[in-house]
């Protein structure tokens, strides 16, 4: 993780302070990065002043902070970008036909090349080709989006109502149902889920941006009656510059989760996106402008995690940082987020969740969910309920007809409308889950179906079903995140609360019975965020989601998701 220093020097006078300027410009108008720059010094860049430091946001530095004398200081102004014919490319997909795809950065309200103009080529997972090239951010892309935001957060965004930021995210979430398709294409083009999924993804994403849109005006403090001769009152606070990172499973859907109570609260944001799936994001990004969202609102950028991630984690002037990804990189988030300025953080991590199925249940009815449970978003869901455990009485029927579905699920060409299942997300991806199977095979489960590729082109993998698997078997202990699923036997109620929650995970959980007494007991017992009763995967935007135990801090969605924005203020007033 990078870090950013604090040098330990004494306050300088302004003379020897303001000289170290004179390099400075120097360097700029000299480098070739000078173009990015447009007019005198006071429109090459900006200072923001907090407390008693200054924050150097400068295209070509890291962010550093020094001791500053007392105010008044002298004012600059943030660098007018010029939107570039480099960020734009013209794609095509079976149901949009040819639209034009943004690539740059957006930052300002503008897409924008980065700063050393690198790029990365983003992979068609369904055909294994370039799709086109994606200008890439690094920790200077990461500082000019942070000032911008800063500078948002501290002025234009500061002054809009509540109501008006509601009024904004409902329009969002008009342009973003009125273009639905054309998301759910691009979705669709650079992830590889089913056009079907891809435009139910696009239909949450809306209900979730206008879901956010009617809290904003309904962020609330409380009068707290102490003594006749004193006023008190607290205030919901937004925390300021929000850094988030988000995951390649569900680009735009983790995208809503966390935008949506991040602006309804007040909050300005640096979204980084994953470097496999920036596309629909930087889509998304064209109408939020076209909302009427002030610039440095929202920022977007495409970048990797070691360094555009590991940027906003360690960085000293964002005040939260919201991951979601895997339990690892979360640690090291955390971390980052403590070593630097002590920034708040939520966490949406990994999971292995146990789904059981009681003697009493609707077989047909739970064979469909356990099927959709592992098998949506191609198994790439932290919630994939991949440990399945069915009661001794049923076990044999359970597994002959599982099995039976799991082989009529459509894998293919994501663009089909009768396509269940898609191909994983890249190579790399598809390499790690093949990998889970040899180690299934190698440690002696039984592969019931599937276990292998699918077709010879695209990161495709059959559904695989392992049996006669042990709870020590790393394809019961570790999170795959892809279509595979081990079945284990149990026999009584008291062991299979045992057996679900044998796990470092908590993040969900199912129970499928008749008996509504069982339900409730079972769910109760089990350390899981969210317990489905006889369902799976059934999310919504008004429903708390997050994780127990090494499955994350905090919770997204709901109400409770307010709270990771906000920060409560107590007023106290001595009355005369």
């Amino acid at each position: 993780m990078r870090r950013l220093l604090q040098p330990p020097l004494p306050p300088p006078r302004h003379a020897v302070f303001f000289s170290l300027l004179s390099p400075v410009v120097n360097y700029l108008v000299s480098s070739p990065s000078s173009k990015y720059l447009t007019g005198t010094l006071s429109q090459s860049f900006e200072f923001v002043f907090l407390s008693s430091r200054a924050l150097f946001s400068l295209q070509f530095l890291s962010l550093l902070r020094y001791p500053l004398p007392p105010p008044p200081y002298p004012t600059f102004a943030l660098a007018p970008v010029k939107m570039s014919s480099n960020v734009f490319v013209e794609l095509k997909t079976p149901i949009t036909g040819t639209y034009k795809q943004p690539t740059g950065l957006f930052i300002n309200n503008e897409f924008v090349e980065g700063v050393d103009k690198k790029t990365f080529e983003v992979i068609n997972p369904a055909t294994e080709e370039v799709i086109c090239s994606i200008h890439e951010a690094t920790e200077k892309d990461v500082d000019i989006a942070v000032a911008a935001a800063r500078k948002a957060f501290e002025g234009t965004w500061r002054e809009v109502t509540p109501q008006q930021r509601g009024i904004y995210l409902l329009k969002l979430a008009d342009l973003l149902e009125k273009n639905l398709d054309l998301l759910a294409a691009v979705e669709s083009l650079d992830n590889g889920k089913s056009i079907t999924m891809a435009r139910g993804d696009v239909g949450a994403v809306v209900g979730t941006i206008r879901y956010y849109g009617g809290w904003a005006d309904k962020i609330e403090g409380k009068t707290i009656d102490i003594s006749p001769d004193s006023f008190h009152y607290t205030r919901q606070e937004p925390l300021g510059v929000c850094g988030q990172i988000i995951p390649w499973n569900f680009p735009l859907l983790m995208l809503a989760w966390k935008v949506g109570p991040a602006l309804a609260t007040g909050n300005t944001i640096v979204m980084k996106t994953a470097e496999q799936t920036p596309l629909s994001a930087l889509v998304f990004a064209q109408f939020v402008k076209e909302a009427g969202f002030p610039p440095g609102v929202l920022n977007i950028i495409s970048g990797f995690g070691r360094i555009a991630g590991a940027a906003i984690a360690s960085h000293m002037d964002i005040d939260k940082v919201a991951f979601t990804g895997s339990t690892m990189v979360g640690r090291q988030i955390m971390k980052a987020a403590a070593e630097s300025n002590l920034k708040k953080v939520t966490l949406e991590l990994g999971g292995k969740s146990p789904n059981i199925i009681f003697n009493d249940a609707d077989i047909e009815q739970a064979i469909d969910w356990v099927n959709f449970g592992i098998y949506f978003n191609h198994g790439q869901t932290c919630c994939a309920g991949s440990r399945v455990y069915v009661q001794e009485g049923i076990y044999d029927k359970f597994v002959a007809a599982f099995k039976k579905r799991a082989q009529e699920n459509k894998v293919g060409d994501p663009f089909h409308d009768e396509t269940f299942q898609g191909p994983q997300v890249s190579q790399l991806q598809y390499d790690r889950i093949m990998g889970y199977i040899k180690a299934g095979k190698e440690e002696g489960a039984t592969v019931e179906t599937g276990g292998e590729r699918h077709g010879d082109k695209g990161y495709f993998i059959k559904p695989t079903i392992f049996t006669n698997v042990r709870h020590d078997m790393r394809i019961m202990k570790e999170e795959i995140f892809g279509p595979v699923c081990a079945v284990a036997k149990f026999s009584t109620e008291e062991e299979v609360i045992k057996l679900g929650n044998d796990s470092n995970y908590g993040l969900a959980a199912a129970v499928h019975t008749k008996d509504l007494n069982t339900a409730i007991r079972v769910s109760n017992h089990l350390r899981a965020g969210t317990v489905w009763v006889n369902t799976y995967n059934a999310l919504h935007h008004q429903l708390p989601f997050g994780g127990y135990k090494e499955s994350g801090i905090g919770r997204e969605l709901g109400e409770a998701a307010l709270a990771n924005y906000t920060q409560c203020k107590s007023v106290a007033i001595k009355l005369n």
